[in-house]
């Protein structure tokens, strides 16, 4: 197992390298970079001038009492080239690139474009929310679908088996944005009840809020967000596990012990348990990871939530590079050690699963 594990982490370096060069690749391809940014923000009368010049008027010339903008009149090719010098791109591509890199393997992200941030601590900032989505949604997913799962699988082919079938199908068919808006209209004051806050996760007096108080109104914000996160989720859960149960179920060893005289619940749980959850909790750390990174740019946008989604996403409409690139090879590489924590899921619940072997 230990050269197992040490070939999965030597491949995690050429790996992460190719998704770094492809991604890279194709932002030199794309138009309207960090300076067409910010000399759009110049013709429309930003603040991005005095980041870069030093001075709320240095970007105003004084002609015959009216003020007027520079960028509207163009801008001199030195303050252009100057731009480019502080963004980088005075250098070749290549040059940069491998800047980037031998930075990113010291872990230095370097400081966001346009909000005067590193990129750790703008990430550290956002993470809360995208980890209380991910965490929660996960953890509910498997405690409602292990359990529901499990009781489908025993009374398979039985009307409690159809009709919960036809509900987590419905459930799943729904978009989480419809039904993250139809929480909305019904529980959040849309047009019936007011049970549940608008927006944000937590109030404005939670700072002056107890111990406990802070608990109960996190948990009032979050109630929403989670439940239109997870509501697709329990469809895939509870037919794997379904189905895992039922293959167990038909084979020999649980009729051996059916025959031996043990009670249903032992066989069962006992026996079938361990072997049937070993998908299912082996891709705990899979599944956590989807739906932490993957999916709440909506959700976060509906409920007000200022998390990793909402900063993925205006980091690539502002090409604010450091940010892309920085979240981007750091959340590539958690990917890629979770999925060798996966394996080990595997063999700590399965000792007999053997990786060394399969060759």
């Amino acid at each position: 197992m230990g050269a197992y594990i040490l070939r999965r982490l030597l491949l995690i370096i050429p790996t992460l390298i190719g998704i770094m060069i492809i991604n890279f690749a194709l932002v030199q391809f794309v138009p309207g970079g960090p300076i067409e940014q910010v000399l759009a923000r110049l013709d429309g009368g930003g603040d991005a001038l005095e980041s870069f010049s030093g001075g709320g008027d240095a970007g105003i010339e004084t002609a015959g009492g009216n003020e007027q903008y520079l960028g509207s009149r163009g801008l001199p090719p030195e303050f252009i080239a100057d731009l480019e010098r502080q963004f980088g791109f005075d250098k070749p591509p290549l040059e940069r690139f491998l800047n980037m890199m031998w930075n990113y393997m010291r872990f230095d992200f370097g400081e966001s474009y346009f909000r005067s941030i590193s990129v750790v601590d703008l990430v550290l900032e956002k993470m809360p929310v995208s980890i209380s989505l991910g965490l929660w949604s996960t953890l509910i997913a498997y405690m409602v679908s292990i359990p529901l799962g499990i009781r489908k699988a025993v009374k398979d082919g039985s009307s409690f088996d159809t009709w919960t079938s036809a509900a987590i199908i419905v459930a799943y068919a729904i978009p989480g944005f419809l039904f993250a808006i139809l929480l909305l209209v019904l529980f959040a004051g849309g047009s019936y009840w007011q049970i549940f806050p608008l927006r944000g996760l937590t109030s404005d007096n939670f700072a002056e809020l107890s111990f406990f108080g802070k608990i109960g109104d996190y948990l009032w914000h979050i109630t929403l967000p989670v439940i239109a996160s997870t509501i697709a989720s329990f469809a895939t859960l509870t037919l794997l596990t379904k189905n895992s149960f039922l293959d167990e179920i038909k084979k020999q060893y649980v009729m051996t012990a059916r025959a031996k005289g043990l009670s249903e619940s032992r066989v069962l749980y006992g026996h079938v348990f361990r072997n049937a959850m070993l998908i299912v909790i082996a891709g705990f750390p899979a599944v956590f990871v989807s739906v932490f990174f993957g999916g709440s740019l909506i959700i976060e946008t509906i409920f007000s939530l200022d998390g990793l989604g909402q900063l993925g996403f205006k980091a690539a409409v502002e090409r604010d590079y450091p940010v892309i690139f920085g979240t981007l090879f750091f959340f590539g590489l958690m990917g890629l050690v979770i999925g060798i924590l996966s394996d080990l899921m595997y063999v700590w619940i399965d000792p007999r699963i053997d990786f060394e072997g399969r060759g």
